[in-house]
């Protein structure tokens, strides 16, 4: 499973015309499954996003979790992030997992996501979605998980 979390001073995801997910200070989390992904890789990813220290302590060192600092969360489903861009100029998707285990996943994620104290927001799986954010540093990284 993979993740791009973004530290975010704001970010929103619109579907039809409409805001569906719309955070403050926290993160935005552009979530791919593969194929081989399954729900132990899901909850090792979600502890790793949650967890991982991309906030600044005080003294300007990045040491403090979403969870330290009680951030938000806005979880956006890319499948795209599972392209295998290796070779030629167009992506190959055959690492992505299913349409239909995608979701499952993306769901699994989302609602053990929202057992957190933390305000939780998503995006819409297999929606055209326009996502934007400001991102805060900026800071960007790309967790992976592996299926177990």
């Amino acid at each position: 499973m993979i993740g791009l979390i973004q530290r975010v001073t704001h970010a929103s995801v619109v579907v039809n015309h409409e805001i569906i997910g719309d955070i403050n200070t926290g993160i935005l989390l552009l979530l791919g499954v593969e194929k081989n992904d399954n729900e132990k890789s899901a909850i090792r990813l979600l502890e790793r996003v949650m967890t991982y220290r991309i906030f600044e302590d005080g003294t300007g060192r990045m040491n403090r979790s979403l969870n330290d600092i009680q951030g938000d969360l806005l979880i956006v489903p890319q499948f795209t992030l599972a392209a295998n861009t290796n070779k030629g100029t167009r992506p190959s998707f055959t690492p992505a997992a299913e349409p239909k285990r995608g979701k499952v996943l993306f769901d699994f994620f989302l609602q053990h996501a929202k057992t957190s104290s933390l305000r939780i927001q998503s995006g819409q799986f297999g929606a055209d979605m326009q996502v934007s954010l400001t991102n805060d540093g900026p800071i960007t990284f790309w967790l992976q998980t592996n299926a177990s």
